[in-house]
């Protein structure tokens, strides 16, 4: 099992960090530019149940993902785990810590390659490589949106 975790202190209150990740639009706002994802669906908030189906370009061929939501706990947490895709397995953790006046945001992500054990140990700093990127565009967008 793999693992990536990355977290920003948002100069906000956990219920206006939370509020944002609310959003009807928050895929489209979250989703770097670079990333070739399209957003096929979204289903629900935050809440358990709700689904996201997105369509990655892997090289030119396309690969569906859908997660589904799988633990919520109001202005704390929610999970998100990958029921369709290219991964093992996907486990994405969501985090909200009240720090005061502001929120430390946390992505907690575990998850499995397929493959022999020296290429799913190379595909995965790779794939580590470009989360960072993603969380970091993800987290500076949630810092200038929330104040």
């Amino acid at each position: 099992m793999l693992h990536f975790e990355k977290s920003c202190l948002v100069d906000a209150p956990v219920e206006t960090v939370w509020q944002f990740h609310e959003r009807p639009d928050i895929l489209n706002l979250l989703t770097p530019p670079w990333q070739p994802v399209q957003i096929v669906r979204r289903q629900g908030g935050l809440e358990v149940g709700a689904l996201s189906e997105f369509r990655l370009w892997i090289g030119p061929i396309p690969v569906q993902w859908i997660s589904i939501h799988t633990s919520c706990d109001i202005n704390q947490q929610f999970t998100d785990e990958q029921e369709v895709g290219p991964m093992s397995s996907w486990k994405h953790r969501h985090q909200f810590e009240a720090q005061g006046s502001q929120t430390r945001l946390t992505d907690a992500i575990d998850f499995e390659i397929p493959g022999e054990s020296l290429a799913e140990m190379l595909l995965g700093e790779w794939v580590k490589s470009r989360l960072n990127d993603m969380f970091a565009y993800r987290h500076q967008v949630t810092q200038e949106r929330c104040i």
